[in-house]
């Protein structure tokens, strides 16, 4: 068991950077692992590219991705009163035709009226729903999937100035997109190809997957000063028993794990939580849950060893969960080396490759 830290004291404040709007990246590099690689797992940092990854792994060692394929989740409709409504979903309630969403409109509409989207289907508001009835539950008329996929747009974040075209419909989507449910992309694996792919498998680095279907809240910025304060949003996740087998059979063999994305972490590390607030004896508890977990410095990590991800908003939650994995000093010192050397920035961006920090044991 590592030893114990200390709850964080630190303040929102102290994960903002000023970040030159121009190096937000609007459009993926060309081709997804001719991005940029931060080496941040010796003393130095090392500038690589993307494509150097497997040269970085030992045979033994195992990649955990997030299969989560990213829905058409943006919607732009009319309510029957003829007030112009744009919507994204959140989350499709499974084996139904109700969705959650996020509505905009100058007027809320009311629970019992109807919304045509895209003027090809319509939908009937339920009521509210979510956190602090946030969001806004709807009976689709047909399948959420379906319609979604011939009607929707891609789910862009806030920061991609553009609007969606064919290649964001190729590439704000992994290799190995498989369970559809997210509207955000887990970014740090979209730069993997068949290439980067198979170099992995030729080194004997193994792959394993999780599912968590990500939600808008993942830009949801953090509105309190002490980050003790704020509230995660919750997501749908999923770790099954041949994931959990296979970590634990890396880790007893010497092999180091490796969490594609913040995403792949907090899976792995909400069910390492829920297995000990269980009492199990497995790392894992495996199955389907819903997790809130917010990972700030202090906190405990049992299953990472490694973490790949791309560069992060200022003052989010992700830049919070990443100085907890590597060490705030430290995550802080690689971003001036990112901004200085004129790396692109968030979900479309460059990646970074991070060693978890080692906490000394109390003498």
């Amino acid at each position: 068991m590592p030893a114990a830290r200390a709850p964080s004291a630190h303040t929102v404040a102290d994960f903002d950077f000023d970040l030159p709007p121009e190096l937000i990246a609007q459009h993926p590099a060309p081709e997804r692992s001719g991005s940029r690689l931060l080496d941040a797992t010796g003393a130095a940092a090392v500038d690589r590219v993307f494509r150097e990854l497997p040269g970085l792994l030992d045979a033994g060692d195992l990649l955990v991705f997030n299969n989560t394929r990213v829905i058409k989740a943006r919607l732009y409709g009319v309510k029957a009163t003829g007030g112009a409504v744009e919507a994204l979903v959140e989350r499709v309630l499974p084996g139904t035709q109700e969705v959650w969403m996020h509505l905009r409109a100058s007027k809320s509409p009311k629970p019992g009226s109807r919304v045509r989207f895209a003027d090809a289907f319509d939908a009937e508001v339920l009521g509210r729903c979510g956190p602090d009835n946030g969001l806004f539950h709807l009976r689709l008329a047909g399948d959420p999937f379906t319609l979604l996929e011939a009607h929707g747009h891609v789910p862009l974040p806030p920061y991609i100035a553009h609007t969606d075209d064919a290649d964001d419909v190729r590439r704000y989507q992994t290799v190995f997109a498989a369970e559809p449910g997210a509207v955000a992309a887990p970014t740090a694996a979209l730069h993997f190809d068949a290439g980067v792919l198979a170099a992995l498998a030729e080194r004997g680095v193994g792959t394993a997957e999780v599912t968590l279907h990500v939600g808008a809240g993942t830009f949801q910025p953090v509105r309190v000063d002490h980050i003790a304060d704020h509230k995660m949003h919750s997501e749908w996740c999923h770790v099954s028993p041949a994931t959990a087998a296979r970590i634990a059979a890396t880790k007893a063999a010497g092999g180091r794990v490796l969490a594609v994305g913040t995403t792949t972490l907090r899976t792995l590390e909400s069910a390492a939580v829920a297995a000990r607030q269980a009492g199990l004896a497995a790392l894992l508890q495996t199955g389907a849950r819903e997790t809130d977990i917010f990972i700030t410095p202090g906190f405990e990590f049992q299953v990472a060893d490694r973490l790949l991800t791309n560069f992060h908003l200022p003052r989010s939650t992700l830049m919070m969960l990443v100085s907890a994995f590597a060490g705030h000093e430290r995550v802080m010192s690689l971003y001036r080396h990112a901004i200085a050397a004129r790396y692109r920035f968030f979900s479309y961006g460059d990646a970074m490759l991070l060693q978890r920090e080692t906490i000394p044991a109390p003498c």
